[in-house]
């Protein structure tokens, strides 16, 4: 499941010429969805979406999330984020969820989200729809659920390494255990730094 946050300040959709929904100052969130997404997905997402600090602050800083400012949002599912160019030039869209469990899961998410208790509008699922949206800044982040998954890291997630637990006054027993531990996961802990430094860099958010 994936959702690009563009952070507006006004944004609309119309089908057929009809305005559907409408916000002010908020997120428009487009949403893709896989055929391996589930409903956990989906909430996991929708927090992420309304805590995410992508507002700035009086200083200038993004340190506000949605819920902070009382941003409205406007929801539209988008299959073609889940769009897979590795081969030739013609998108290729099969790990996108067909429409009838896209419809269902995307509905789930837009409840998770009205929960929050912040304005929601919505396009029509299915629909061909023109989105007006004015970004702010421009801000734009993706979310991909897949990629924040333990299990689709590039490394194994290390136990607490021995030294933590007595670092001032190591025994012979704890200095071995400590090596045992630099050659088991050592390799590991390097490319989880890496790995977080990456997507620090690629956010481009302050901690």
């Amino acid at each position: 499941m994936k959702a690009l946050l563009q952070r507006v300040t006004r944004a609309s959709v119309r089908v057929g010429g009809e305005v559907v929904g409408e916000i002010a100052r908020g997120l428009v969130v487009l949403v893709g969805i896989a055929v391996k997404d589930t409903e956990e997905d989906a909430r996991y997402l929708a927090q992420k979406v309304v805590t995410l600090r992508i507002f700035a602050d009086g200083g200038g800083k993004f340190n506000l999330s949605a819920m902070d400012v009382a941003g409205e949002l406007l929801l539209i599912s988008q299959f073609t984020l889940m769009a897979d160019t590795r081969r030739g030039r013609r998108p290729s869209f099969i790990e996108a969820a067909p429409p009838a469990q896209a419809a269902e899961l995307f509905q789930y998410f837009v409840e998770q989200m009205r929960a929050t208790g912040l304005k929601i509008a919505t396009g029509r699922f299915q629909e061909y729809m023109q989105v007006e949206i004015h970004n702010d800044g421009p801000v734009t982040v993706l979310l991909d659920r897949q990629e924040e998954k333990p299990e689709n890291w590039p490394f194994r997630l290390p136990p607490l390494p021995p030294m933590v637990r007595n670092w001032k006054n190591p025994t012979p027993e704890d200095l071995k255990a400590q090596v045992d531990w630099d050659r088991e996961w050592g390799a590991d802990q390097t490319k989880m730094l890496e790995w977080l430094w990456e997507q620090r860099c690629k956010s481009g958010l302050p901690d």
